[in-house]
C-alpha cells in the first residue's frame, strides 16, 4: 500500500486475471518460435556450434531490453530502474582488441537479424500469395 499498489488474489483460470499471463506466454512463444526455427544455429569463432538451448540467454536479453508497447519502457528498466547497455552498444568496428565473447555475441546478433529479416520477407510473400492484407511494421527496413 505504501507505493499505491494493491495485491489481489484470484482463483485459477479466472478469465479477468489470466489476460496478462496469456499475453506474456504468447509473446514468449512468438519469440521462441523464431529461435527454434529450422537451421537456426551459428558457429562461433572457436568452431563451437550453438543451437536453441545456448540461445536462451540471448532470447532473455532481447525480451528484457525491448520496449514494451503499453509502457514505452523495457521490462528491465521497469524492474530494476536501469536501462541496460547491450553488448552490441559497446562494439565498434574500429576497435582493435575485442573480447572473443563480444565478437561471438555480435555474430549471433547478425545471424538472428538475418534470420528474422528472411522470415519476415517469407511471411509477407506468403501473405501476398494468399491474398491476406498485410500492414508492414513501421520499424521494418
Amino acid at each position: 500500500m505504501l507505493l499505491g499498489t494493491k495485491l489481489s488474489f484470484s482463483t485459477a483460470y479466472n478469465p479477468q486475471t489470466d489476460g496478462l499471463a496469456k499475453r506474456m506466454i504468447k509473446t514468449l512463444e512468438d519469440i521462441m518460435r523464431g529461435f527454434c526455427a529450422y537451421g537456426m544455429e551459428f558457429e562461433d569463432s572457436y568452431g563451437f556450434t550453438h543451437d536453441f538451448c545456448t540461445l536462451i540467454p540471448a532470447l532473455e536479453l532481447a525480451y528484457k531490453t525491448s520496449i514494451h508497447p503499453s509502457t514505452g519502457k523495457p521490462p528491465e528498466m521497469l524492474e530494476k530502474g536501469l536501462n541496460p547497455r547491450l553488448p552490441v552498444d559497446t562494439l565498434k568496428k574500429d576497435l582493435v582488441d575485442i573480447h572473443p565473447t563480444a565478437s561471438n555475441f555480435k555474430l549471433l546478433i547478425d545471424k538472428v537479424r538475418h534470420h528474422a529479416n528472411r522470415s519476415m520477407t517469407d511471411a509477407f510473400e506468403y501473405a501476398k500469395r494468399s491474398g491476406i492484407k498485410v500492414i508492414k511494421p513501421q520499424n521494418s527496413k
